[in-house]
């Protein structure tokens, strides 16, 4: 399935030369600097840096992105401030936004995991960090169905598992693994994207499925099916932590923007914070899931914790939620965080 916007054959040839080039020069420093290694500096340099009246940001299903998409005050915040918003997606996941972003077609990835993240700056992905968000209660889960014959993790043995690649999926199965002291080689790893885990869940193609909200919720009732691990109740830190990314050079030229989008999304999570129940509903008329979903979902009381990329401490965290994702194989080799933050 493609998620990416189509083209749209009334604006071919519309867009002024200066702007087109403009872009090409922008496509050709992100180029160089993923090549070269070498990023754009951070600090005073960077202020107050604007050089659009527009703004791309990607979006999935049951996200922040998705509850200001719907709910229509953020881009009203970032008109008035003389900002268009244009939305795109809805994305299966962050792997192909974040692909979407490298090809132009979004300027911020929506907030999603920030290991496909970190993975995708190891293969030389210039993006940043702009702002992360730490939500509470943590939701993801492995299930299986109730009529399947597995009661623990430790019956996963031999069992295929859906999980979406280095993201909440796979490494919520490795850390339970990890805990029943089963080697990773013990089960065997299904990648598929969301919407396609779903599928092969519910046609038994797979035995178990680990998946974040609101996905395995569905999943959940859709297929009868129950918990044998779950992030929160059985771990006893974060694994991971969400993030809103943008390409470095774009965080660079456009800082002004930058720091508008993000105090837009800061105050669309201090609206979900206080209005939980309205937050869900505007969720499902979209996702068009059940009121027992629904009802599930709201009974989280789930809150964002809004991070700044520069605070020290939750770095530390950070790093060491990155550190376990290296030592445990879901990253291929170690990343230092604080590199990886723009300061706008």
């Amino acid at each position: 399935m493609n998620f990416l916007p189509s083209a749209n054959p009334g604006d071919a040839g519309s867009e002024p030369v200066a702007v087109n080039r403009r872009r090409l020069l922008q496509g050709a420093g992100i180029a160089a600097a993923a090549a070269s290694g070498l990023w754009l500096p951070q600090g005073a340099g960077a202020q107050n840096k604007r050089n659009t009246d527009s703004v791309r940001l990607a979006y999935s299903r049951g996200v922040l992105s998705h509850i200001a998409r719907e709910r229509g005050e953020l881009q009203k915040t970032l008109a008035a401030k003389d900002i268009k918003v244009e939305w795109v997606g809805p994305f299966p996941n962050l792997a192909p936004a974040i692909q979407a972003m490298v090809g132009g077609s979004t300027d911020f990835a929506f907030w999603g995991s920030a290991a496909p993240a970190l993975a995708s700056t190891i293969a030389g992905t210039p993006l940043v960090f702009t702002q992360f968000d730490d939500r509470t209660p943590r939701s993801s889960t492995i299930i299986v169905k109730k009529d399947s014959g597995i009661h623990s993790v430790k019956d996963l043995i031999g069992k295929r598992v859906a999980v979406n690649r280095s993201g909440i999926g796979e490494f919520l199965l490795v850390a339970a693994l990890e805990k029943f002291n089963l080697d990773r080689n013990a089960v065997e790893f299904v990648y598929l994207n969301p919407a396609d885990a779903s599928l092969a869940f519910g046609q038994s193609k797979v035995d178990a499925w680990s998946m974040w909200a609101p996905f395995v919720d569905i999943a959940r009732d859709k297929y009868d099916a129950k918990d044998i691990f779950n992030e929160g109740k059985d771990l006893d830190f974060a694994l991971d932590f969400s993030g809103l990314t943008a390409l470095r050079q774009y965080a660079t030229d456009n800082s002004a923007v930058v720091r508008e989008v993000i105090s837009a999304f800061r105050d669309e999570a201090k609206w979900v914070n206080g209005h939980v129940r309205d937050a869900e509903l505007v969720v499902q008329k979209d996702a068009k899931y059940n009121d027992a979903v629904r009802d599930h979902l709201i009974a989280y009381n789930r809150q964002h914790h809004l991070y700044e990329p520069t605070d020290q401490e939750f770095l530390r965290r950070f790093q060491r939620s990155a550190d376990w994702l290296t030592s445990h194989g879901v990253l291929p080799k170690k990343v230092n965080v604080s590199e990886l933050v723009v300061r706008t």
